[in-house]
């Protein structure tokens, strides 16, 4: 094959020695705009994953690089005037002028040609004649933007500004270092990348570097290369006690703002991108020379396992899309961690190290377990001290047993059966279903079951088989349940009260959700006549002054019914796209009197209609409230949105907040995955100061520790994994090895609170392949320069 590459950086160089060296009758050149031994950035870290497809791949580069990592394990978090460390973490890092220098020896012992200072031909014209053009020219590629209607590019540029800089100063491990300034908080990333040099990375969101003036500096124009020396000289400023006095080095640096970039597709008949063409993910997770060397290993595989050349480009992507999405997931949680990074200046110093670990959503509880116990131990006795927990000592009680206080609700541990409908109603009344359905969950070991929505009348129903609360007898068929959790478990019972609205007299889930029912309908209402999907559901009638007296009357008689029927808590259902839901957003509320308009007026009638519950709700037992944080459409409810409404809740007496999102509107999109949601339910917890309950895809008790110990939720609430296993808290604590107070097995099931025993498994053991030939107990190895070079 003739080869077209454009773009000298690691990533086209490693592609062309790799399909170079699995076949010598290719003819392959690269050209590269910079001169050889050009380089924006210091050094570049690598996983262990990486290293084990290089090592695997092309034994003589991995050989070479080995030769100049930097290695070490430590994490150090320097916050309000305390350093904590965490190790076990393994990193290899190098120089970026090194790894070039190597690739590119490798390229010409393999014959590949290379282009330095050189404008690659027009791209059209490559493709004509060579039988693949590799497009490796990174984050503003020309070639992505001439074809930019088949590649679908997506550019999203970030909040949080940031400079690329190096130091004389060699760091032995890596360095965040949080600073609180008059400004506004920064932060340094930092790591070593070989004996002489460490990167530096100065971040800032862009309210604080415009605080700092810094926004003055960057308004002169640069010559190409030429750095911001201005801005250089404050960072020096202030961080001036991490430098201590060494050199900082500038490389065309200047204040960038990130941009993550993604594609809907990387091919273009014989055109690919790799690399930052194709993906960008944010450096505070890894390296995007990682990923493009990730990339080329992939591409030249594929092209070299006898596919054609569609189907290499197929496969290519095929197997290199699922992993860069999933590294762009965890990158856009750590990105956005940083941008909210103010939220957190509240936190000890402990609890913000497990957060800022934890970020990303990779690094979990677990994880750290792992790596580093003594850290998690730590960190797990400081969260016991915090939460007042005199019921046990010590560091061997997983967050989520540890107790809780709703209001002036007890609650034994912090783990919430979601509320999920259930359409197993008759004709609104609570049936032998439920009591199994919710008495299982209580017995099951969650510290709080909740009910389905619950409906305050026969109106307000979503479909035939939803509950209601509208009368006296249909309260009294709760009572059974109620009283069921509250002889046979420790759990608390609370009911979730709603309406409809224009999601109304639709058909059970499992006969087609959210259509409407082939006969047997009843009116719906909503705040504005907009049907939930056009040409489908009913066309709602808009709600007058007497029908808003009338449904709030019946969300006051359903409270009162709920507290006859022993509920502990009770929550007002005002999120996905239901009654109250539908007066909040804007997407469904188009009225133009005193209810319609700005979010203050949105939120009137929910506000009013949570008042006048509250008035007849027992003081002592606590009110909670659902919402959907963001529509995920535009001009639909945002996360600051969110935070607004939380604080207006909690103006009213608020307990917390059940964060959920969307389902307002067919028309949403939303970024789906693991705990998706919880970012809303961490924003609002760390800004409004009320607590939150996350939902969304929590689906390990992992996660849930995780969350609960970084302070990103108070309670977090779980649906599906109950539905899979009812036990699932009792199985949690029993696969943690937890005995505790925080859970408790009924009387007849006690036998089984111990794992059944299983086959033998004789396979190694996990564990991280960068810590090698190290003693028992966590590693934590530091840079020593010195030390590497006597070796």
């Amino acid at each position: 094959m003739r080869i077209a590459v454009i773009g000298g950086g690691p990533g086209g160089l490693y592609f062309s020695a790799l399909v170079m060296q699995l076949d010598p009758s290719h003819e392959v050149t690269v050209w590269e705009r910079n001169a050889a031994d050009d380089t924006f950035g210091f050094g570049v870290v690598f996983s262990d994953e990486t290293l084990g497809g290089i090592e695997h791949a092309d034994p003589l580069v991995h050989e070479w690089m080995e030769r100049e990592f930097a290695r070490w394990d430590d994490i150090d978090v320097t916050f309000r005037g305390q350093t904590i460390t965490s190790g076990g973490h393994g990193f290899a890092a190098m120089s970026r002028r090194r790894l070039l220098e190597l690739l590119q020896e490798r390229c010409r012992d393999l014959g590949v040609t290379l282009h330095f200072l050189s404008e690659a031909p027009d791209v059209a014209e490559l493709a004509r004649t060579h039988d693949l053009v590799v497009a490796a020219d990174g984050l503003n590629s020309t070639v992505r933007a001439r074809y930019a209607d088949t590649f679908g590019p997506s550019i999203d540029v970030r909040r949080c500004k940031y400079m690329w800089l190096g130091t004389s100063k060699v760091f032995d491990a890596f360095k965040f270092d949080i600073r609180e300034t008059p400004y506004g908080v920064m932060q340094v990333h930092g790591y070593p990348y070989d004996a002489h040099g460490s990167t530096f990375i100065v971040e800032m969101n862009e309210e604080v570097w415009r605080a700092a003036g810094f926004d003055a500096f960057a308004t002169q124009e640069f010559a190409p290369g030429q750095s911001d020396e201005k801005s250089i000289a404050k960072v020096t400023e202030l961080f001036a006690d991490v430098l201590d006095g060494h050199e900082v080095m500038a490389n065309n640096s200047r204040w960038i703002s990130f941009s993550t970039v993604r594609n809907e597709t990387w091919r273009h008949d014989n055109v690919v991108l790799l690399g930052d063409a194709a993906h960008t993910a944010h450096f505070s997770i890894g390296s995007g020379t990682k990923l493009a060397m990730e990339d080329a290993l992939s591409l030249a595989a594929c092209l070299h396992e006898g596919h054609d050349l569609t189907g290499a480009l197929e496969a290519y992507e095929t197997e290199r899309k699922a992993v860069v999405l999933s590294t762009q997931r965890a990158a856009q949680a750590s990105l956005e961690w940083f941008e909210n990074l103010g939220q957190y200046v509240h936190q000890d110093p402990w609890q913000f190290a497990f957060n800022i670990m934890t970020r990303s959503r990779r690094v979990t509880y677990e994880n750290l377990k792992l790596r580093d116990p003594e850290f998690v131990a730590r960190v797990d006795r400081w969260f016991g001290e915090h939460t007042g927990d005199t019921r046990e000592d010590g560091a061997d009680v997983p967050p989520m047993f540890r107790p809780f206080t709703l209001g002036g609700l007890e609650l034994v541990n912090r783990v919430v059966v979601s509320p999920m409908d259930m359409y197993c109603a008759v004709d609104g009344y609570a049936n032998d279903f439920h009591l199994v359905h919710l008495g299982g969950k209580a017995l099951g070991g969650a510290g709080l079951v909740m009910t389905e929505m619950v409906c305050v009348s026969a109106q307000g129903r979503i479909s035939p088989g939803c509950t209601g609360i509208w009368s006296d007898d249909r309260a009294e068929a709760w009572r059974r349940v109620t009283d069921f959790v509250h002889a046979e478990s420790a759990a608390k019972i609370g009911i979730q009260l709603g309406h409809s609205g224009r999601k109304g007299s639709t058909k059970l889930m499992w006969e087609g959700i959210d259509l409407p029912l082939d006969e047997g309908n009843w009116e719906v209402v909503a705040p504005s006549a907009l049907p939930y999907r056009e040409g489908v559901n009913q066309v709602p009638r808009e709600l007058d002054a007497a029908d808003l007296a009338r449904i709030k009357q019946e969300f006051v008689d359903a409270a009162r019914r709920a507290d006859d029927a022993g509920f502990d808590l009770l929550e007002l259902h005002c999120a996905h796209g239901y009654l109250l839901s539908s007066f909040i957003s804007p997407v469904t509320n188009r009225r133009t009197d005193g209810y319609g308009g700005d979010l203050a007026a949105r939120l009137r009638y929910p506000l009013e209609v949570f008042t006048a519950m509250r008035e007849v709700w027992p003081a002592h037992k606590p009110m909670t409230v659902r919402i959907s944080a963001t529509d995920w459409v535009d001009d639909g409810i945002t996360g600051g949105d969110a935070v607004l409404i939380a604080e207006a809740f909690k103006a009213v007496g608020c307990a917390a907040i059940d964060v959920s999102t969307g389902q307002v509107t067919p028309d949403e999109r939303p970024a789906f995955g693991r705990s998706y949601q919880t970012p809303y339910a961490d924003r609002i917890r760390n800004t409004v100061d009320i607590a939150t309950i996350a939902v969304g895809v929590i689906s390990s008790y992992d996660d849930v520790n995780s969350l609960l110990l970084a302070g990103r939720a108070d309670l977090c609430a779980l649906g599906r994994v109950h539905l899979y296993d009812p036990s699932w808290t009792l199985h949690a604590a029993a696969e943690q090895e937890y005995t505790g107070p925080g859970v408790r097995w009924p009387l007849p099931w006690q036998a089984g609170q111990r794992r059944p025993q299983t086959g033998r498994t004789d396979g190694p053991k996990p564990r991280l392949e960068l810590i090698r030939h190290g003693p028992a107990g966590t590693r934590h190895a530091r840079w020593r320069p010195s030390e590497s070079m006597d070796r």
